[in-house]
C-alpha cells in the first residue's frame, strides 16, 4: 500500500513525502475531520473564463464518475462541477463546496493546495491524501498560468473515486486548463496589455527595482522582490494610489530598516502605476531640531495627527505643556496668570497647546507674554488655515510645521501600524498580515494616528498570538472601499476643510461653500464623510 493514516514515507513519491512532512509541521492530524470554513467568493476573471469550459466538459462526460474543482491562487474553491449524481453526493458529504479553502496547511496533501505549494501538476491517489477523510478520492491538479502576466491564477482539479482509472485525469485537466488559459488571454483588457508593455519597457535594466501595480495585476523585477518584504507591499500600494493623475515621489522606511524613495507614475491607458525605487540608504536622516532663529514654532495638524508628540520632540527634554483647553475650567484670568509666571522664569521650552481655542483678547495677551519671555515657545493648533489662529500669534512664529493627516500619507500607515502593534502587543509573535495592512492603508482615518492607535490597541487585546487577518479587525475597518477619483478626492478635502473652518457647524460650512444644507448632506453621504 502506498500510504496509511500513519503516513509512512517508505516507497512514497518524493513530492508526496515532502507534502506529508509540511502537513505535519502545520500541526495537522491525519485522522481528524478536516475543518472546512466557507466564505463567499467573488465572480472574478478566472471564474468567468472557466465557466464555459466547465459547462461543456460536464456535457461531454455526462454520467461519468468525475468531479471538476476550480480553485484560485489562495486555494479557495471558486466552482465545482459534477458529471454524475453519485459523485455529487460523495463530494457534498465531505463538505466540499465553493468558498472552502483547500490550502495544504489547512487540510494537508491534496491536488489543490499541494499543487499551489509546488507550482507544478500533481496526481494525488487515494491514500496519498494526508487526511484519511479524502482517501476515497484520487485527484489530478493542473496549475492555471495567466498567459499574459505569467502569474499563477489557480488550479483545476479533476477527480474521481480512488478505484477509478486515474490515468486519464491528467490529459483531461491539461486540455481544459489550456482552454481556460486561452480564454484568460482573450479576456485580458487592453489596459493590462498596456501595463505589461510599460513593465517590459521599464524592466530592461533588471538590476533596477521596478514594479507595475494595476487592477488585478502586480509585476515586479527580481531586484524589487529582493528589496521588499511582504509587509512592505501594502505601503507601496498605498503610495501608488495617490498617483492617479501625476507622478508622486514618497519616502518609505522598509521592514528591513532601509529607507527608499519611490516614484509612482501613472501608465497611459493602463489604469495602473509604474513604481521606480531609488537607491536605498542604510538609515533615515534624523529630523533637525529648530535653531534659535526658528522660535517660536507653530505645529499645525488635524486632531489625532500627533501635534503634541511633534511639539515635545521639537522642545526636547524638560518641555513644559500648557493647554488652552484648560481655560474652560480655570477661567481666563487664572490661566493667563499661570502662563505668565511660567514664561517669566528661566527654563525649558514651553508648549502652549490648542491656541485656536483662545479668545481674541486672550490670544493678544498670550502674544504679548511670548514677546516678553526669554524662553523658547512651541504653539500647537488643529486649524490648518491661519483664519483659525489669532493673527497676533501667527505673526510671532518664525517657523511652522504642518502635520499631514493619515489620508495624505497612506504609504506610512503599514509601518505605523506595525510599530504600534509592537508597542501594544504582549506576545512578540503577533503579526499583521500583508492583506490586513492593505485594508488599514485604504481606510481614510478621520481620527488620524489616535484612531489608528485605538484600533491596534483593540487588536492587541483580542488576539494573543499568530497572524492578524482582515476579519480580525473591528467591523467598520474590515472592508476596502473603492478609491476615490482625483476629482472626488479633491471635493472631499474641500468639504472637510470647510467643516473644520466652521468649527463643525455644517450649516455655516454649506454657506461658505455656496451650497444648500441638503446638498452638503448628500455629498457627505456620497463621500462617506462622518
Amino acid at each position: 500500500m502506498l500510504g496509511s493514516s500513519a503516513h509512512s514515507t517508505v516507497d512514497a513519491r518524493p513530492e508526496i513525502a515532502s507534502s506529508w512532512m509540511r502537513s505535519r509541521l502545520s500541526g495537522l492530524d491525519s485522522d481528524t475531520t478536516p475543518r472546512l470554513d466557507r466564505v463567499d467568493v467573488a465572480d472574478g476573471c478566472l471564474r468567468r473564463a472557466a465557466a464555459p469550459v466547465l459547462d461543456r466538459v460536464c456535457r461531454e462526460f455526462d454520467g461519468a464518475p468525475l468531479v471538476f474543482v476550480l480553485a484560485d491562487h489562495d486555494a479557495r474553491i471558486l466552482d465545482i462541477r459534477h458529471a454524475s449524481p453519485a459523485v455529487r453526493d460523495a463530494v457534498d458529504g465531505m463538505g466540499i463546496e465553493p468558498g472552502i479553502r483547500l490550502a495544504e496547511e489547512e487540510v494537508g496533501t491534496n491536488a489543490v493546495g499541494t499543487v499551489l505549494e509546488a507550482r507544478q501538476p500533481l496526481l494525488v491517489h487515494g491514500p496519498e491524501h494526508f487526511m484519511s477523510a479524502f482517501h476515497e478520492f484520487s485527484c489530478f491538479g493542473q496549475p492555471i498560468i495567466h498567459p499574459i502576466t505569467r502569474r499563477l491564477e489557480g488550479v483545476l482539479d479533476v477527480g474521481g473515486g480512488a478505484g477509478e482509472d486515474h490515468r486519464y485525469f491528467a490529459p483531461i485537466a491539461q486540455r481544459l486548463v489550456g482552454e481556460i488559459e486561452d480564454r484568460l488571454a482573450l479576456s485580458t483588457p487592453a489596459a493590462q496589455h498596456n501595463l505589461l508593455a510599460a513593465f517590459h519597457s521599464a524592466a530592461r535594466r533588471k538590476e533596477r527595482p521596478m514594479m507595475v501595480l494595476g487592477e488585478g495585476m502586480v509585476l515586479a523585477t527580481p531586484a524589487a522582490l529582493d528589496l521588499l518584504d511582504p509587509a512592505d507591499h501594502a505601503a507601496v500600494r498605498a503610495g501608488a494610489d495617490t498617483a492617479r493623475t501625476m507622478a508622486v515621489t514618497n519616502r518609505l522606511t522598509l521592514e528591513s530598516g532601509r529607507e527608499v524613495e519611490f516614484t509612482c507614475t501613472p501608465v497611459d491607458g493602463g489604469n495602473g502605476v509604474l513604481v521606480d525605487f531609488a537607491t536605498a540608504r542604510s538609515s533615515p536622516k534624523p529630523q533637525p531640531r529648530p535653531s534659535v532663529e526658528e522660535w517660536p514654532l507653530l505645529v499645525v495638524g488635524e486632531t489625532g495627527t500627533g501635534r503634541t508628540t511633534e511639539a515635545v520632540r521639537a522642545a526636547g527634554l524638560g518641555g513644559e505643556i500648557v493647554d488652552a483647553a484648560d481655560v474652560v475650567h480655570t477661567g481666563e484670568q487664572a490661566w493667563a496668570v499661570g502662563l505668565g509666571r511660567q514664561l517669566a522664569q528661566d527654563g525649558a521650552v514651553v508648549i502652549i497647546e490648542n491656541v485656536h481655542l483662545l479668545t481674541d483678547s486672550l490670544a493678544t495677551l498670550v502674544a504679548r507674554l511670548i514677546r516678553g519671555t526669554r524662553r523658547h515657545v512651541v504653539l500647537t493648533s488643529t486649524r490648518a488655515d491661519d483664519a483659525g489662529i489669532h493673527p497676533s500669534l501667527v505673526g510671532l512664529c518664525a517657523a511652522r510645521r504642518e502635520l499631514a493627516p493619515l489620508r495624505r500619507r497612506r504609504h506610512e500607515i503599514p509601518g505605523l501600524a506595525r510599530r504600534m502593534l509592537a508597542e501594544e502587543a504582549v506576545a512578540s509573535d503577533l503579526r499583521l498580515t500583508s492583506a490586513t495592512l492593505h485594508v488599514l492603508a485604504a481606510h481614510p482615518w478621520p481620527g488620524n494616528l489616535a484612531e489608528l492607535r485605538r484600533v491596534i490597541h483593540a487588536l492587541a487585546r483580542t488576539r494573543t498570538a499568530g497572524d492578524i487577518i482582515p476579519t480580525d479587525l473591528p467591523a467598520p475597518y474590515r472592508e476596502v472601499g473603492t478609491p476615490l477619483s482625483p476629482i472626488r478626492h479633491a471635493e472631499r478635502e474641500v468639504i472637510v476643510a470647510a467643516i473644520e473652518a466652521a468649527g463643525g457647524n455644517k450649516l455655516k460650512a454649506a454657506q461658505s461653500l455656496g451650497v444648500s444644507r441638503s446638498t452638503l448632506y448628500n455629498r457627505l453621504r456620497a463621500l462617506k464623510i462622518a
